[in-house]
C-alpha cells in the first residue's frame, strides 16, 4: 500500500495540486495550486490534506507523529524560496496557518497570523522591519493565538486594547506607536497569566498547535451549526494552508483588502470590493474598521491597482466564475492571498450567469448550473410595495450590502433571534457587528443590520450567501444593548417592528407592505427557458385550492400530481360541520348517512371544478381521502364533549352513544391504522362520493369547452386485492356518471407507493395502475419504521449532528435505503407495462438533491408545492446536465 500524501505545495509558477482537488486539498488550497500555475504572485507555502483530519480525529484529536517531519521538510522549501529561516532571529520566517474545507464556510473555522515570533525573534525582526512593524505583528500574534489556539476569551485581549487607546486618546489601532504596543504586549503578556498561560516561546510548537487548532475548529460549534444550516454533509473536514505572512501593515505604502470580479449584491461587472492601507487581512473582514471602497485604490496606489484588475480578469476567465478574491501589498509589491467563487445574492447569481454567457466565457448549460436553488428562491422572495411609500419612515442609511427586503421585530443577540424565531416570531438582528459565532441568530434574522464593516463583513458575507437583507456601517446609530436602538432622533426597543431595504441600505421604522415578486419574463424568464428546455422531468405542484393552482400554473407547474382531498374540509366552518356529521352518520350507521356523503359530494365537486379550470389542460392527480377519520374531530375535552352533544341532538341518539362511536375512532398509531385505501374499502360509500364528484366535476368543465386530464389515486394501497377493490368501486362511479350525462371523461386511476411492500409488488399492481406516484415522506417512515413527528423531536437532530445519518432522511430522500424501494419499484413496474407513468409528489419532490436521484433512476415527474415549482424546474435541469456530463 502506497504511503499517504499528506502535503502538497505551492509557489509562484508551480504547484502540487491544482483546482479540481478541491474534495483532497479544500477549496482555499485547491485555488491557491490554481493561481501559482497561472503564475501569479502567490506567497509560498503548502496545504495539509482534508486526508489529515480525518486522521487528526482518528486520532483523538492528535496530529499524526509523522505529520511534523513532513511539515518540517514543506518548511524547508519555502525558506529556500523566500531566502528566510523560520525560528530565525535575524532573518526570520513568519507563517500563517488556515482552514479551508471544500465547501467555502465563511468565517467559521480558525486562523492564526503571524506564528514564528517570540520574545527574542520581535526583536531581530523589530531591527529588519522597523519597531512599530514588529510590535504590531507580535500583539496580533499575541492575541489571535491566545483566542484560537489557547481559547483565552477574546474580550479579554480587546478590553486591554480599547483601554490603552483610551488611555493615549486614538481612535484607531494605527494611531498607536512602537511604545504604546511594547506596552499592549505587556499587558497581552497579563492576561495569559491571568488565565494560567503563556505564549510558547519555541516557533515551531507554535506551529504545530497552531495546525491542531484549525483541525479542531472543524468541529467547534459555529462551524457545526453553519454546516447544519447549509446542509453541509459528506466532507472529510477541514485542509489546512501554511503560507508565507505577507504584511499590509508596514506602513503606507502597504494594505490589504478583498475584491469580488462583479457585484455580488446586483451582479454589476464591475472590481468591487474594500481595503485598508496599513493593516492585516483580518482588519477587513472582521469589520472592526470601515475600509475604503476597491475603487479608490487606483488614486493611491495606481500601478498596483492595474495589476490587481489585471489578475482579477484572467482568474474570472481561467476559473469561468465570478471569484471572491484576497490580497496583501506590501510595500509596493502585490501577494495574491485567496481566491475562491464568490458568494452571491439571487439577483447577482442570475445576472452573473446570463453575462458571462453572453460574454462566452460559459455556455448556456453551465449557465443554468451557475445559479443555485437557493438563489433561485431568493429571487422568488417579496419585496416592498414601494419605496416612496416609506420615505418618512427611514430611520438611517448604512451599506446596501445584501439586497431584499426584510420586515421583523427587533433583537440585539444571536441568541435572542434563535429564541424569538423558535416561537413563531420574525426578527431583525441588530450589532455593533457580527462575529463567526453569531450564526445561528443570523439564519433565524429575516435581515441584519450593524453599526460598523463594510462590503466585505463577516456580516455581509455571510448574508449575501444566504439571502439575508442587511444594511452594514449603519454609523448613525447608538446601541444600548440592555434597552434601546437610537437613529435619527428615533428611540426603538426590543420587539419594535422595523424593515431593512438591503438593496438600497435603509432602515425603516415599522413592518411595511410587502408584494409578491415576478417569476416570468425579464432575465429570469430568460434563463427559466433554458432551463426548461435542458430538464427531461415534468414539474407538477401539490395544490387543494382553486388559488393554489392558479399560483403553481404562474410558476411554470405542468400539471397537479397531488391534490389531497381531506384539506378541503377544513377551510370553513361549514365544511367541517357537515364532514363531523358524514363521520357520525357513518358510524351509527345512520340511515341518513347519505344524505351527509351527498352534502360533501356538492363542496368537492365545486373545488375539482375550479382546479380543473386553473389546470385547464394539465393533468390534475386527485388523492382519495388518506388521514383516519378521528384527524377530523376535535381532542378530547371540551370541545369533544360539545360536539357530541350537538350530534346527539341533531341524529337523535344518546350523547353517551356518540361519544362511544366517536373516541373509538381513536388509535393507537394512527399512521398505520384504518386510514387511506383501507378507509375507502371499510366505508366504501366514501370512495364513491369523491370518485363521483371528481368525475362530475370533470364533466361539467369540459362540457364547457374545458380541457380536463382526471387522475384518481389511490392511497396505502399494500396489496393488489385493495387494489382492485377500490378500482371497482371507481369504475362504477365513473359508468353511472357517464350514464347519467351522456358523456365519458377519460380518466386515470392510479396508485401511490407509500408502504414498503407495494414497492416489492410492484409488477403485479403495475398491471392494475395508470399510474404510480411515490410518497415518499410515509415511505420513509414505513422504511426506517419512524414516526416521523416523534423521530424529529426525539433523535433525528442527534443522529445528524453525530454522523450516524448524513441528514434528515425527511428533507432529503435516503437514496440507500428508501431510494432503493424507489428504484424496485420502479424496475418492477415498468418490466410489467413499459408506458407505466412514474412520479412522486411526497416533500422530496421539491429537494434538489432528491430530484437529481428521481432524474437518475427514470421517473417521468416531480410535484412540489406551488411555491417551489421553479426550484424544482432548475434542479431537474441540473441534474439533467450533469447526468449527461457525466454520460460523456
Amino acid at each position: 500500500m502506497a504511503p499517504i500524501r499528506r502535503i502538497y505545495g505551492f509557489a509562484r509558477g508551480s504547484s502540487d495540486g491544482n483546482k479540481s482537488m478541491k474534495e483532497l486539498l479544500g477549496g482555499k488550497g485547491a485555488y491557491l495550486c490554481e493561481m501559482a500555475r497561472c503564475g501569479l504572485n502567490v506567497p509560498p507555502g503548502f496545504t495539509i490534506t482534508t486526508e489529515v483530519c480525518e486522521e487528526f480525529y482518528a486520532n483523538g484529536g492528535m496530529l499524526p507523529e509523522a505529520l511534523k517531519t513532513e511539515v518540517k521538510a514543506a518548511v524547508a522549501v519555502v525558506e529556500a524560496d523566500m531566502g528566510l529561516k523560520f525560528g530565525d532571529v535575524n532573518t526570520p520566517l513568519l507563517v500563517s496557518v488556515r482552514s479551508g474545507a471544500a465547501v467555502s464556510m465563511p468565517g467559521m473555522m480558525d486562523t492564526v497570523l503571524n506564528l514564528g515570533l517570540n520574545d527574542a525573534i520581535v526583536e531581530g525582526f523589530a531591527a529588519k522591519y522597523g519597531a512599530r512593524f514588529a510590535m504590531d505583528c507580535y500583539r496580533r500574534l499575541m492575541q489571535m493565538f491566545g483566542d484560537v489556539v489557547l481559547e483565552i476569551p477574546h474580550e479579554a485581549f480587546e478590553a486591554k486594547l480599547a483601554a490603552l487607546k483610551g488611555r493615549k486618546g486614538v481612535q484607531y489601532d494605527v494611531q498607536l506607536d512602537a511604545d504604546d504596543l511594547r506596552e499592549l504586549i505587556a499587558a497581552y503578556k497579563q492576561v495569559y497569566a491571568e488565565h494560567k498561560q503563556e505564549l510558547p516561546q519555541d516557533p515551531w510548537q507554535q506551529l504545530y498547535l497552531g495546525i491542531n487548532a484549525v483541525f479542531k475548529s472543524w468541529n467547534i460549534p459555529r462551524a457545526i451549526k453553519y454546516r447544519e444550516i447549509n446542509k453541509i454533509t459528506g466532507l472529510k473536514g477541514t485542509a489546512v494552508n501554511v503560507q508565507t505572512m505577507v504584511y499590509g501593515n508596514m506602513g503606507e505604502s502597504s494594505g490589504t483588502g478583498v475584491c469580488f470580479t462583479r457585484n455580488p449584491a446586483n451582479g454589476a461587472s464591475e472590481l468591487f470590493g474594500e481595503f485598508l492601507i496599513n493593516a492585516q487581512g483580518e482588519d477587513v473582514v472582521a469589520g472592526i474598521r470601515t475600509p475604503m471602497p476597491i475603487k479608490l485604490m487606483a488614486d493611491v496606489m495606481p500601478p498596483i491597482y492595474a495589476e490587481l484588475v489585471a489578475n482579477t480578469t484572467m482568474l474570472e476567465k481561467h476559473m469561468k466564475d465570478m471569484q471572491d478574491v484576497e490580497f496583501t501589498v506590501q510595500e509596493g509589491r502585490l501577494f495574491m492571498l485567496q481566491c475562491r467563487s464568490g458568494k452571491r445574492t439571487g439577483t447577482a447569481a442570475l445576472r452573473i450567469a446570463l453575462e458571462l454567457q453572453a460574454e462566452g466565457i460559459i455556455d448556456r448549460d453551465e449557465a443554468v448550473l451557475m445559479v443555485e436553488p437557493r438563489h433561485l428562491d431568493q429571487l422568488l422572495h417579496p419585496q416592498f410595495e414601494s419605496d416612496k411609500g416609506y420615505a418618512k419612515d427611514v430611520i438611517t442609511r448604512g451599506l446596501a450590502a445584501s439586497p431584499g427586503a426584510a420586515v421583523g421585530r427587533l433583537v440585539f443577540s444571536a441568541a435572542e433571534a434563535e429564541e424569538w424565531k423558535a416561537r413563531g416570531e420574525r426578527v431583525i438582528l441588530c450589532r455593533h457587528e457580527t462575529s463567526p459565532e453569531d450564526v445561528g441568530g443570523m439564519h433565524a434574522a429575516e435581515g441584519i443590520v450593524t453599526c460598523r464593516g463594510g462590503m466585505t463583513s463577516h456580516a455581509a458575507v455571510v448574508a449575501r450567501g444566504w439571502g439575508k437583507p442587511c444594511v452594514c456601517g449603519c454609523e448613525h446609530l447608538h446601541i444600548d444593548l440592555k434597552t434601546k436602538l437610537h437613529g435619527a432622533e428615533v428611540r426603538l426597543r426590543e420587539g419594535d417592528w422595523v424593515s431593512l431595504n438591503g438593496t438600497s441600505g435603509e432602515v425603516i421604522n415599522g413592518a411595511q407592505p410587502l408584494k409578491a415578486p415576478e417569476v416570468t419574463g425579464g432575465d429570469l424568464g430568460k434563463l427559466m427557458a433554458w432551463v426548461d428546455k435542458a430538464r427531461r422531468l415534468r414539474v407538477l405542484a401539490n395544490v387543494d385550492t382553486p388559488e393554489d393552482a392558479a399560483i403553481a400554473r404562474a410558476n411554470g407547474a405542468q400539471g397537479i400530481g397531488l391534490c389531497r382531498t381531506e384539506h378541503m374540509f377544513f377551510s370553513t366552518h361549514e365544511r367541517i360541520a357537515a364532514m363531523r356529521r358524514m363521520i357520525a352518520e357513518e358510524e351509527l350507521a345512520s340511515s341518513h348517512k347519505l344524505e351527509a356523503l351527498e352534502a360533501l359530494k356538492a363542496f368537492q365537486r365545486e373545488d375539482f371544478e375550479g382546479i380543473f379550470k386553473a389546470m385547464d389542460g394539465l393533468p390534475v392527480t386527485i388523492r382519495l381521502l388518506d388521514p383516519p377519520l378521528h384527524e377530523f374531530l376535535p381532542q378530547e375535552g371540551p370541545a369533544m364533549a360539545a360536539l357530541c352533544r350537538q350530534l346527539a341532538g341533531e341524529l337523535g341518539a344518546s350523547v353517551e352513544r356518540v361519544e362511544a362511536r366517536l373516541n373509538g375512532l381513536r388509535e393507537v398509531n394512527p399512521m398505520m391504522g384504518l386510514r387511506g385505501c383501507r378507509l375507502g374499502i371499510v366505508h366504501p360509500e366514501i370512495t364513491d362520493m369523491q370518485a363521483t364528484a371528481i368525475l362530475e366535476a370533470a364533466t361539467r368543465v369540459a362540457a364547457a369547452g374545458g380541457h380536463v386530464h382526471p387522475h384518481i389515486m389511490v392511497p396505502l394501497v399494500a396489496t393488489t386485492d385493495e387494489m382492485d377493490h377500490q378500482l371497482h368501486v371507481i369504475h362504477a362511479a365513473a359508468k353511472r356518471v357517464a350514464a347519467a350525462t351522456g358523456e365519458k371523461v377519460p380518466y386515470k386511476v392510479g396508485t401511490m407507493i407509500e408502504v414498503p411492500r407495494a414497492a416489492l409488488q410492484a409488477g403485479p399492481l403495475a398491471e392494475r395502475a395508470d399510474f404510480f406516484s411515490f410518497g415518499t415522506n410515509d415511505l420513509t417512515q414505513m422504511t426506517y419504521g419512524i414516526s416521523r413527528d416523534d423521530a424529529q423531536a426525539k433523535f433525528l437532530t442527534t443522529y445528524t449532528h453525530n454522523g450516524i445519518l448524513q441528514s434528515d432522511p425527511f428533507d432529503t430522500l435516503d437514496v440507500v435505503g428508501v431510494g432503493e424501494m424507489v428504484r424496485i419499484a420502479v424496475e418492477r413496474g415498468r418490466a410489467a407495462k413499459p408506458d407505466l407513468e412514474l412520479g412522486i409528489c411526497g416533500e422530496h419532490g421539491g429537494d434538489p438533491n432528491s430530484i437529481a436521484f428521481f432524474n437518475k433512476v427514470g421517473l417521468d415527474y416531480v410535484s412540489c408545492s406551488p411555491l417551489r415549482v421553479p426550484i424544482a424546474r432548475l434542479a431537474a435541469a441540473q441534474a439533467a446536465i450533469k447526468a449527461a456530463a457525466k454520460a460523456k
